[in-house]
């Protein structure tokens, strides 16, 4: 299935492609709310702008909401976490799977690449 071919998947894949969006969902997992200083530091090195501004789209979304005590995960929210509770266990077989080529950047990038003359 195309992804066009479902706009309520585009709609999702495209709010959790945005930056530490994931990482902010995920930081809220374990069911505690999360006031904005610890959020920042469960998700570690977001800006306090970024942060705020995935916050305002999460909840916007219905994603994540304020209990009063801190930040915590919608009904909904916690419904998509339990749907994607088996990455970390696909995460590892994914990356057992790599050569190991593809974990760590080619020699050399980055810099200028040597050329050999052409054979005579």
């Amino acid at each position: 299935m195309r992804i066009k071919a479902n706009p309520a998947l585009e709609q999702l894949l495209a709010l959790l492609e945005a930056r530490y969006a994931l990482r902010v969902l995920w930081a809220l997992k374990d069911g505690h709310p999360q006031t904005f200083r610890l959020l920042q530091d469960s998700v570690g090195k977001i800006t306090p702008n970024t942060l705020n501004t995935r916050i305002k789209s999460l909840r916007a979304a219905g994603l994540i909401g304020h209990s009063g005590q801190g930040y915590v995960l919608t009904t909904l929210g916690a419904d998509l976490l339990m749907r994607l509770v088996d990455l970390p266990a696909f995460s590892l077989t994914w990356s057992a799977s790599q050569p190991a080529a593809a974990t760590r950047p080619p020699k050399g990038a980055g810099q200028a690449s040597e050329t050999k003359p052409p054979a005579a």
